[in-house]
């Protein structure tokens, strides 16, 4: 990784940030001319508004209608240091991302209500690096650097929105009069700006708002996360394909050889890949992924691709690293299939949300009283709650921008909700015995499995949108000998 130089501050109104221990301890005059001109004109007129332009415009109406003549502040957020002079990839908020398709640092969306009804949306952004300053030269975040970015111009044009510089406003905002509302957390800047005019309550309502937004998927969104879901399907393919590789170095292969097929065909992972080989699976977020592979062991990987629009899969499977499951590897896996078939027949429109969890935690706790691991009777054990000693998490979550999606909606809305078509969530039960599990026979102890299948409630029903990634225990070997023959 190349550093900047160091420069004396060129002519212009911007002050350019010198890095200290640079090469050179300053620029010449005559160099700053040079770099200022000969250069070609390189804006693009031939631009098309991005697939979910009317999607975004849809979202930021129905926004408006639900806060009249307020101003709503959404912002994208900063570069994160990891260290020292190096940042993390970027990631726009997801309420940013979700109104305006747009994924630059620094972004700024905002709706300026035009009176008692309806808002004027423009969006601020940065604009392409000033070439008078020496900024798309000396600056560590100048377009030599890391990058063109698009114009105003043509940031309208692909986004559907009037643009504007954002570096004038959190002048504007600090002199801005009347109600305001700001997505906090992203940007303390424009937060700064705004804090004797907002409150976290009413800026809380605004994030809930947006969150509840997101519970039906468009079109558009089904779209991508059926792309998701294909990519992830492929890179699973990958995983089977170098399992040997793998028990000769570590989970880390396994890790890498996903991350491959996500920047490949995507954005990037969805949220760090679960590659738990052993008794790693019945750690539920195992992502060191350092643990040795064995043959004979169970592969936990619970993996997701996020599409170039930032929407994620998230799926899970369960597999013998040596491609055949032992007896009892079979017994507890085909429990947790039978489980969720359950809770997948449980997802249809106008059914309770919490139905599909409570039909999957029903057939384990059955499961756990037949296998004498648990004292019955089975309604006893799910008073009770007994079967979460190895069960552990909830059967699913809403999928979308986020893997866990839609967050911060209100409860009701949420899990004590209906399901509608359109929602995307997952269904994924597992059982996790532990290694020091005393509890449990000895042969037990240190098996985790879990399935997880990405399901839209569709008008009759659902659509397992990742259905061509096989469940069965029969299948799933037929499939990896498949693969590996």
């Amino acid at each position: 990784m190349t550093e900047q130089p160091a420069p004396e501050n060129p002519e212009g109104d911007e002050p350019i940030k010198q890095r200290k221990n640079g090469l050179y301890p300053a620029v010449s005059a005559e160099l700053t001319d040079n770099m200022k001109s000969g250069w070609a004109d390189t804006e693009l007129h031939d631009l098309r508004p991005i697939p979910q332009a009317a999607e975004t415009a849809r979202r930021r109406a129905e926004l408006s209608a639900r806060f009249p003549g307020e101003r709503l502040v959404i912002p994208a957020g900063n570069l994160k240091t990891r260290s020292n002079d190096t940042e993390y990839a970027f990631r726009a908020s997801t309420e940013y991302v979700y109104l305006t398709g747009n994924q630059t640092q620094d972004g700024v969306l905002v709706l300026e209500p035009t009176g008692e009804q309806g808002h004027e949306a423009t969006i601020h952004l940065l604009p392409r690096s000033d070439r008078e300053n020496g900024e798309f030269w000396l600056d560590g975040q100048g377009e030599l650097w890391v990058g063109r970015r698009h114009s105003l111009t043509e940031a309208e044009r692909l986004l559907g929105v009037p643009a504007d510089d954002v570096r004038e406003l959190t002048g504007t905002l600090a002199g801005a009069t009347g109600p305001v509302r700001v997505v906090r957390g992203h940007d303390a800047g424009v937060e700064t700006a705004l804090t004797d005019k907002v409150t976290a309550e009413r800026d809380e309502e605004l994030r809930v708002f947006i969150s509840e937004q997101r519970l039906v998927k468009d079109g558009f969104e089904i779209a991508e996360l059926q792309k998701a879901v294909d990519s992830t399907v492929r890179g699973f393919e990958d995983v089977v394909k170098v399992l040997d590789k793998a028990e000769a170095t570590s989970e880390r292969y396994i890790e890498g050889t996903f991350f491959l097929r996500a920047r490949v065909e995507g954005n990037d992972i969805g949220y760090g890949s679960i590659c738990a080989a052993g008794p790693h699976a019945t750690t539920l977020h195992w992502v060191r992924n350092d643990g040795p592979v064995r043959s004979g062991d169970l592969l936990l990987l619970d993996a997701g691709v996020e599409t170039h629009s930032l929407y994620t899969a998230d799926v899970t499977r369960t597999l013998p690293i040596n491609g055949a499951y032992t007896g009892l590897q079979r017994k507890i896996y085909d429990a947790v299939y039978e489980a969720q078939e359950a809770g997948i027949a449980a997802v249809k429109p106008g059914a309770k949300y919490r139905d599909f969890h409570d039909a999957a935690q029903r057939v384990l706790a059955e499961k756990l009283v037949e296998w004498g691991l648990v004292e019955g009777p089975v309604e006893r054990v799910l008073e009770l709650g007994l079967q979460r000693r190895w069960t552990l998490h909830g059967t699913g979550h809403m999928l979308g921008l986020d893997v866990h999606d839609c967050a911060v909606a209100r409860t009701e809305t949420y899990v004590d909700g209906v399901l509608e078509p359109g929602m995307v969530l997952t269904v994924e039960p597992g059982l996790y015995f532990q290694a020091d599990d005393l509890t449990v026979p000895e042969e037990y102890r240190g098996i985790g499995v879990r399935i997880e299948d990405d399901i839209l409630v569709t008008e009759d029903g659902n659509r397992n949108l990742s259905a061509a990634l096989p469940r069965t225990s029969a299948d799933v070997e037929a499939w990896m000998a498949g693969l590996k023959g």
